[in-house]
This record gives structure tokens, sequence and C-alpha cells, in this order.
């Protein structure tokens, strides 16, 4: 009963086709495409409204060499989101619970800030690893220590995806199992079990959102550092 709980992270197939592609490329239909005409209708003018509004809100700390980067990484809040909020819907695959695409996302984008800071301004991205007043002795444990950390941050971005969604799916999973279970034989627990679950799915659409903006963010922060 346990392992069954886990089949809904593995990837789906049919007749042996891995079916992840479709998973990932499909919910792009859901978004409307901009009309022909000059005027938009009040779906497309939202929609713009939204994507300009936290592109301007996620540019606001780069300068405009680090602007290059908007239309990629508004993109891929897109991306985030669409996939963590299918997911959520039932009979539904979550491609952001997969380890491996998490962090196909995070190590090129992570690479490329690294990247670009060693391309433009060497000296002040190999200043990150030694802060400045550090004891000479402490300087070989520092660029260890700072090296490491650099090195972990796609880590933590796929991670931190991957295990927040696969908790929060879990969780749905066990509760509304529970739910079916008290129902015949304790109705009025059952109905509270049943509300907690609510109010789980709305905590979890929450998650969705927070998780792709935090995923962004970081990436946001890292460039900061390097341009």
């Amino acid at each position: 009963m346990m392992v069954s709980f886990f089949d809904q992270f593995a990837s789906p197939s049919y007749l042996g086709i891995p079916l992840i592609a479709l998973a990932i490329l499909l919910p792009s239909v859901c978004y409307p495409a901009p009309l022909s005409r000059w005027i938009n209708n009040r779906l497309i003018t939202i929609q713009g409204w939204f994507i300009n509004q936290f592109t301007s809100q996620l540019m606001l700390p780069l300068n405009v060499g680090g602007h290059k980067w908007a239309l990629l990484l508004a993109s891929l809040m897109i991306f985030l989101v669409t996939m963590n909020m299918v997911g959520l819907l039932p009979y539904t695959f979550t491609p952001t619970t997969q380890l491996s695409l998490n962090m196909g996302l995070a190590v090129p984008l992570w690479l490329a800030t690294v990247i670009i800071g060693m391309r433009n301004q060497p000296t002040v991205a190999l200043g990150h690893l030694l802060p400045e007043g550090t004891p000479i002795l402490l300087i070989p444990v520092l660029i260890i220590i700072e090296t490491i950390s650099l090195f972990i941050r796609p880590l933590a971005l796929g991670v931190r995806l991957t295990a927040n969604l696969t908790a929060g799916h879990l969780l749905i999973q066990l509760i509304a199992t529970a739910v079916f279970v008290l129902l015949p034989i304790m109705p009025t627990v059952a109905v509270l079990t049943a509300t907690v679950l609510l109010l789980l799915t709305l905590l979890e659409i929450a998650v969705a959102m927070i998780q792709a903006y935090v995923f962004v963010l970081l990436l946001t922060l890292y460039l900061q550092e390097n341009v």
C-alpha cells in the first residue's frame, strides 16, 4: 500500500513511449495567444499585464546588463507555475516532481550566471570566495567552504522544488485516502478530515506558485552577483 503512494511520481508511459514530453508541452496550449487585431480581449490583456508586472519586479535589483535575461526568466516562471498547477489536477502527472528535470533546469542556468561573472568581472566573481578582512590562517578553509557552497547552489535549487512538491502531493494523497477509509466508519471524522484536505489543497496551490517564484528569484540573485 505504501509503495502505491509513490506511483504518482513515476514517469508515465504508453506502449513503452514516455509521456513526460506531452506533460511538459500540452499545458502551454492553455494560454491564449495574442490576436492579430489591434485591441486584444480582456484575458490576453490581463495575461500581458501580469507578465509585465512580474518581469519589472524581477528586474529591479539587476542592472541593464541583466535585463537581457528578462524573457528567459519570465518564461521559466510561467513554465514552472503551469507545471506545478496542472499537477494538482486529478489523473495528471507533475513533471517538476522529477529531480532530473529540475536539475536540468537549475544546472545550466546557474552555470550560465557563473560563466557570465567569470567573463565580465573575474576579479569580483573570485572575490566572492573570500570575504574581505579574513585572517590569513582561515583563508584556505574559507575558500574551500565558499567553493563548496557555490557548487551546492544548483543542487539546492532542484532539491527544494522537488521536495516541496513531492511532500505536498504525498500529504494530499494520504489525507484523501484517510477520508475514503473513514467515510463508512466515522462520517463525522471523515468530514473533518475532508475539511483539512480542502485547506491543504489551497495551501498546496500557494506552494506551487511560491516555489516557482523562489526558483526564479534565486536565479535572479545569482545573476545579480555576476553582472
